[in-house]
């Protein structure tokens, strides 16, 4: 990570679709292909674990269902070993699966079925997070316990690493760079997404959550949620 990439080097990436829906992913390659994406295929969780732990794949698309291992089985092995971006696919009316892909370590999701352009959308989304800039201001952020190398990613929490997710990442950039001041929900979701967040949305909520627990193995409560309000990045104070 810490490299910026363009829209032009994005669209020259390799993606991996696991998904059993031999139909969606012809119809994927096709569309993808046309895009400027080079867009690689399995059709069950053994596979997809395989191959998203190989190392060449730009972002992984994982269908929550599948054969021989489920997706959230890959997304869970994935993340043992890996910060390959993923963006999971759910059933739309089960929004306990789209829960569990966030927590699992997803960094984003999208429920079926979908608009290829939206997941389009997505993938460029999160890619730009993932290859995000170095910060000209500041390589190395220190508050409290945490440290976070803004240019490579690399985060410390009490001077052992901690392996988060493009977002995670994205949002721990915003909390520190905040330390001693309340961080709205809009504000996060703004950065985020780029839109004002929902009073039904859960996804911030996950993903803060996750954070939280990655940073705060020593007892520590760095990230206080102030009710009606946001967050604060407390600096360890207890």
């Amino acid at each position: 990570m810490g490299n910026a990439v363009s829209t032009q080097d994005i669209r020259r990436l390799s993606l991996l679709l696991v998904d059993d829906d031999v139909d969606l992913c012809e119809l994927m390659t096709e569309y993808f292909g046309d895009k400027g994406f080079a867009i690689h295929c399995v059709h069950n969780g053994r596979d997809g674990l395989s191959c998203a732990l190989e190392g060449k794949y730009a972002l992984v698309i994982l269908d929550g269902m599948l054969p021989v291992l489920d997706g959230f089985e890959v997304l869970r092995q994935t993340r043992k070993r890996s910060d390959v971006p993923v963006i999971m696919l759910t059933a739309r009316t089960n929004q306990l699966d789209r829960i569990t892909g966030l927590e699992t370590g997803a960094d984003d999701y999208l429920p079926k079925p979908f608009a290829p352009d939206e997941l389009l959308a997505r993938i460029h989304a999160v890619l730009r997070r993932y290859h995000k800039s170095p910060v000209a201001e500041s390589d190395v952020l220190r508050v409290g316990p945490i440290q976070l190398e803004t240019s490579t990613g690399m985060v410390r929490s009490n001077g052992e690493i901690v392996q988060l997710t493009a977002m995670e990442l994205q949002i721990l950039e915003l909390f520190m760079r905040s330390a001693g001041r309340i961080v709205g929900r809009d504000e996060v979701s703004a950065v985020l997404y780029q839109r004002k967040s929902t009073p039904y949305e859960r996804s911030l909520d996950v993903h803060v959550s996750h954070l939280r627990k990655k940073i705060e193995k020593s007892g520590s409560h760095l990230i206080r949620s102030i009710r009606g309000a946001g967050y604060v990045f407390a600096a360890g104070d207890e």
